[in-house]
């Protein structure tokens, strides 16, 4: 399994050899979205609106962009400006995602999902996973939410949406723009003249009118939570670095940024982990993504820690983004 997504990886973002032996299946990739969304413009699938605006968080690559992180952000800006956001997710990982649940801080991670828990406990917002966003969405909404978050829905055409915005991992950018299988991409790159507004996690990939944003990380928390340090602290430590997410690479990056020496441990995106699976059994420290440390609980070692990441904009973009929002869901309250 490793292989072949190391392999996958290399066709879509480096020309790897022999992708052009994907490209039918992307044609038949492309024949059946293009009918699925027909078949929901003409209302022959049926899409509903939710009883409160609904705000969709996606992109259109497969792997990880940011998400999490931008609807961390969102719905902490949302209750600055005095709305009760909650906030939608599929619980992929999760093995109850096919009905709705509610989440919270102490939610196992591995029935309702990893992304779930860690939003839960960052936004202490309600949280709901279903397959069925709508469904979750209703759950949502009596509970009080008064605005809904579906995180990574933007292809959820069941479920209609008010804004959209669009993550894009501004290193990787849309790889060598083919669909699934043959390149990242869910969607054609036109889908992004659709959206609200394109978000670019740093890099060099570029778009008109789009917001960029980075990812910082200064601090380090023991899993057991008995202390948080400076990342720099540990500036030409030795470390193993344990990320079970979309991009594993961005994670060892930013603590070789910091001067971290880097052991690297790439997991699948929403890999099962077990405490025996990162003890490596040399006595250096382990560090990890938040969205793994969900996974593993508090009853660890001092040598485990996580490193949390926060959303960055620009004040200036900052404003302009969340006025434009909240605009938006203002015309839909009136309407």
């Amino acid at each position: 399994m490793k292989a072949l997504y190391n392999w996958l990886h290399r066709v879509w973002y480096e020309d790897g050899a022999l992708g052009w032996l994907l490209v039918p299946f992307s044609w038949l990739y492309s024949g059946i979205t293009s009918l699925r969304t027909m078949l929901y413009r003409r209302g022959m699938l049926n899409s509903a609106k939710a009883a409160v605006p609904v705000i969709v968080v996606g992109n259109i690559t497969a792997g990880g962009t940011g998400k999490t992180p931008t609807v961390v952000w969102l719905a902490e800006q949302l209750k600055a400006r005095g709305w009760s956001p909650g906030i939608v997710s599929r619980g992929y990982g999760g093995s109850r995602s096919g009905t709705s649940m509610r989440v919270d801080v102490d939610s196992d991670a591995a029935v309702v999902g990893d992304e779930p828990v860690l939003l839960a406990r960052r936004t202490q917002c309600p949280v709901a996973v279903d397959a069925d966003r709508l469904r979750a969405t209703e759950m949502l909404v009596e509970d009080g939410a008064n605005v809904v978050i579906a995180d990574d829905g933007l292809q959820h055409l069941r479920l209609q949406r008010d804004v959209e915005l669009c993550v894009v991992d501004g290193r990787r950018g849309l790889g060598n723009g083919r669909l699934l299988p043959a390149g990242p991409l869910r969607e054609p790159a036109r889908r992004l003249e659709s959206v609200d507004a394109v978000l670019i996690n740093g890099g060099d990939f570029q778009r008109e009118f789009a917001f960029r944003f980075s990812l910082s990380a200064n601090d380090v928390r023991r899993l057991n939570g008995s202390v948080e340090r400076p990342l720099a602290a540990f500036s030409g430590s030795t470390v193993h670095a344990v990320a079970g997410i979309g991009n594993p690479s961005r994670f060892f990056d930013q603590l070789r940024a910091a001067g971290v020496q880097v052991i690297e441990h790439p997991l699948r995106d929403h890999e099962t982990l077990s405490r025996g699976a990162i003890e490596f059994g040399d006595g250096f420290d382990v560090f990890m993504t938040e969205k793994d440390a969900v996974k593993l609980g508090t009853s660890l070692p001092d040598r485990f820690w996580y490193l949390p990441v926060d959303f960055a904009l620009e004040p200036e973009g900052e404003q302009t983004l969340m006025n434009r929002i909240v605009e938006r869901l203002s015309d839909c309250k009136e309407t």
